[in-house]
């Protein structure tokens, strides 16, 4: 009942946008709109996907992904890896400015990683790089990464806006809170919390364009209303994730909507440094008591397939495999034998992703049918985000990105040098030794079996329980020409598009 009448609201909003069927001129300007906002300007340490979009558009690392995940030239326009995997030479482009006029060079680099490394700074993304023993200058504009251990990942992992190399004297100054001067094709010129961001062309940037003045993202709040203001010609783009709003796209022939399998993933995390979450029978029954298809269905209209842990494409394999991945009450009660029935809390983000609070009433009422009382406690994307990257919570409902490798998807979560080890408060030994293994095995066929492995473990303990992957979706005005959808709903071809009216 509670998704139909979300549906009819939708659908009502929609129709109040009907009536105006010219697209606005907003001159050579990009206007956009998405329903989160950035919550901080400093490129290492932000997590949540709408800082993302907006940092990597002003900021940018050595290499970046295309739309097919190959690693392409960035800040570095060559590089080569040793065969053995111990050393990484990165030779920087030339003529490459900041924001702030001055000259990029090796030192920016140097600096750049040495703040990702130094456990003080919180780098999101600080585990995939621990393999960096020391960096050498031979002359401004090469860097050699000497590394501890093979480290065959390392490359995937440097294309990452956690990666962003940023101006040294920025990095000693510590100034990341007022303002973000990078090297992307955009610069930041305001950022109004919770309203407006505006960025202008970078006319010294080093690729071909950007094309357009600027870009204007609006925040609002509710997608229905975005898509509503997109039908009315008020904005050129839109950032989608609910689904259900998506989807009332089908068959429109006056908007152009995008929809590619994403590598980000929802999830059920469990917090197994809190009873009763440290049975590991308890947490196994909590996955057999949830029909994951059901919830996928529930939350996202069926947009998206179950999944396991990786949802990288070459890494994919049949989830039939994995434990309890087919709903099984008559186990999970087996498991909850002598357990008394128990109360937890679910902490959801209101807009981060739109699903979670469907998600989270779905996987509620599954539980019930094994005595487990599930709480569901709504936050603000900024609380959640803090409540979480603290490991504050009994259990939380997520939308995680992934990434186009294995080790550099989840070593800052199941190693025992993972960064992120106070958000998951769970490693063991099988875990840790296969994503060394897979991190130093530079054979494709011999890193699929070790990361299926992986997979199989990671699921049989059930610290968190995979739901399913859905689509990254935007939706453009026709007129918006060299958008580029990326599996990563990265952003980064809006230096490539132009505003054809």
């Amino acid at each position: 009942m509670l998704k139909w009448m979300r549906l009819l609201l939708m659908v009502a909003v929609l129709m109040l946008g009907l009536g105006s069927a010219l697209a606005q001129d907003s001159g050579n300007t990009l206007i956009m709109a998405r329903a989160a906002d950035t919550t901080g300007l400093d490129p290492h340490t932000q997590t949540a996907f709408a800082s993302l979009r907006l940092l990597e558009l002003v900021y940018e690392p050595l290499v970046i992904l295309d739309a097919n995940l190959n690693i392409v030239p960035a800040l570095a326009e060559s590089w080569t890896f040793a065969d053995d995997a111990m050393t990484l030479t990165m030779n920087l482009r030339q003529g490459v400015k900041f924001h702030d006029g001055s000259d990029l060079t090796a030192a920016d680099v140097v600096a750049s990683f040495n703040r990702i490394l130094n456990e003080e700074t919180g780098a999101a993304a600080r585990a995939n790089y621990l393999s960096i023993a020391s960096m050498d200058t031979p002359d401004d504009y090469t860097v050699v990464f000497n590394l501890s251990v093979a480290d065959v990942p390392l490359l995937a992992a440097m294309a990452s806006v956690n990666a962003s190399i940023v101006p040294s004297e920025v990095i000693e100054s510590g100034d990341f809170a007022a303002s973000a001067i990078g090297t992307g094709p955009f610069i930041l010129d305001e950022w109004i919390p919770e309203e407006v961001t505006r960025l202008s062309a970078n006319a010294e940037w080093w690729g071909e364009g950007p094309f357009v003045d600027g870009i204007e993202m609006r925040v609002i709040p509710d997608e229905a209303s975005i898509l509503a203001a997109l039908r009315a010609g008020e904005i050129d783009f839109a950032l989608l994730n609910d689904p259900l709003v998506a989807t009332l796209l089908n068959g429109d022939s006056s908007i152009t909507l995008n929809a590619v399998p994403a590598l980000a993933y929802h999830v059920f995390q469990l917090n197994p440094s809190r009873a009763p979450m440290d049975n590991l029978a308890v947490r196994q029954a909590m996955s057999c008591a949830i029909d994951r298809q059901e919830v996928l269905d529930t939350a996202s209209l069926g947009e998206g397939t179950v999944t396991g842990p990786l949802t990288i494409p070459a890494y994919q394999v049949d989830t039939s495999g994995f434990f309890c991945y087919q709903k099984d009450l008559d186990r999970a009660r087996e498991l909850m034998a002598g357990v008394e029935p128990f109360t937890i809390k679910a902490i959801v983000a209101n807009a981060e992703p739109p699903t979670a609070l469907s998600e989270a009433q779905s996987i509620q009422a599954q539980l019930a049918e094994i005595g487990i009382t599930l709480e569901i406690e709504p936050l603000e994307l900024s609380v959640y985000v803090d409540r979480w990257l603290a490991g504050d919570f009994d259990s939380a409902i997520a939308l995680n990105g992934g990434r186009p490798d294995p080790y550099t998807m989840y070593a800052r979560y199941w190693t025992s040098a993972g960064n992120l080890q106070v958000v998951t408060n769970y490693i063991d030994e099988t875990l840790d030794s296969l994503m060394a293994a897979g991190r130093a095995e530079p054979s494709l066929e011999n890193r699929l079996e070790i990361f299926t492995q992986f997979q199989q473990h990671l699921t049989e303990v059930s610290p968190w329980i995979w739901l399913y992957n859905g689509f990254e979706y935007t939706a453009h005005q026709p007129y918006v020409v060299g958008f580029e959808p990326n599996p990563t709903d990265s952003l980064y071809s809006f230096a490539k598009v132009t505003l054809e009216r």
